[in-house]
């Protein structure tokens, strides 16, 4: 698979499932390579890719990211091998470790070590016995990775990395790391408002998910420089500017463009609405479309 250099991510649980194959249409209607789907505690996302990929044509559906507490490697193995082989191809599996708050609360099971616990998943999900049609090609797996260990494992036992809540300059180290083959594949959250006031408010709201929250995230941006007064009252204006790309199209492209530079094989926009987190921009993923 040779995937294409622009893709839209978002959750699309608040929508009706009519309601996501319009979207994914559109997204594969505008040129855009791949539809990133998340799961934490909507729909089942090797599920909703099937009832997508069986209702587009060329678009990938990739996962960002299916949780490895979720499901053993055997059935990870078949659930995506499943999906690929029946789409013709048309699917990427991302994987991670998630967040101890999803793994250990919701679930229930131990995160003391998801470095190790990955790193020992992958040989067993790659070897699993698997004994109905394989897909045409090989299956691309990336690795939600954010921290050395885990982007050299992504370089050295997937198809590459796919990393979310990032700045450029992650990029730029993750690409120092994994070397030049590997993919990578940064999420970036844009907001297409020139007002300063209305477009840090959406980008607030989106970010208070994720930070101070959860220490994955947290951690990653203060080893890129941000201290602890950043992460306060709502995060601050430098931080919100680095992590979500607001402001007229050109500006919101030249983040983009920086990613590229950075090393980015593929880039995904999140288009944040002032609607709320679960309402995607339909005027962002139109005026970014690939030309």
């Amino acid at each position: 698979m040779q995937l294409g250099k622009l893709g839209v991510w978002f959750s699309l649980d608040a929508l009706g499932g009519a309601e996501t194959v319009e979207f994914a249409r559109k997204v594969e209607r505008l040129g855009y390579a791949a539809l990133w789907i998340p799961e934490a505690v909507g729909r089942e996302p090797f599920a909703h890719a099937g009832f997508l990929l069986a209702r587009t044509e060329r678009l990938v559906i990739a996962t960002g990211i299916a949780n490895i507490y979720a499901r053993d490697a055997v059935t990870m193995s078949a659930a995506s091998k499943t999906v690929a082989e029946l789409s013709g191809g048309r699917f990427v599996l991302g994987i991670g470790v998630s967040h101890k708050p999803l793994v250990t609360n919701l679930r229930g099971h131990s995160y003391d070590r998801p470095y190790s616990y990955m790193r020992d998943y992958l040989p067993k999900l790659k070897g699993a016995l698997y004994r109905a049609p394989a897909p045409g090609e090989p299956l691309p797996i990336l690795l939600a990775a954010l921290h050395p260990r885990m982007l050299k494992l992504a370089a050295a036992e997937a198809q590459g990395t796919h990393t979310y809540f990032v700045p450029p300059e992650h990029t730029a180290r993750a690409r120092a790391l994994i070397g030049a083959n590997p993919w990578l594949c940064p999420a970036q959250a844009v907001v297409l408002e020139t007002d300063a006031n209305k477009a840090r408010a959406t980008a607030r709201r989106y970010m208070k998910t994720y930070v101070p929250r959860l220490p994955n995230y947290t951690n990653n941006l203060k080893a890129l420089g941000y201290e602890e007064a950043d992460f306060a009252d709502g995060c601050s204006d430098r931080l919100v500017d680095a992590v979500v790309a607001w402001g007229s199209e050109q500006r919101i492209r030249d983040r983009i463009d920086a990613h590229f530079r950075a090393g980015a094989t593929h880039v995904t926009i999140l288009p944040l609405s002032h609607e709320g987190d679960q309402i995607p921009n339909q005027r962002a993923i139109e005026a970014f479309a690939p030309r």
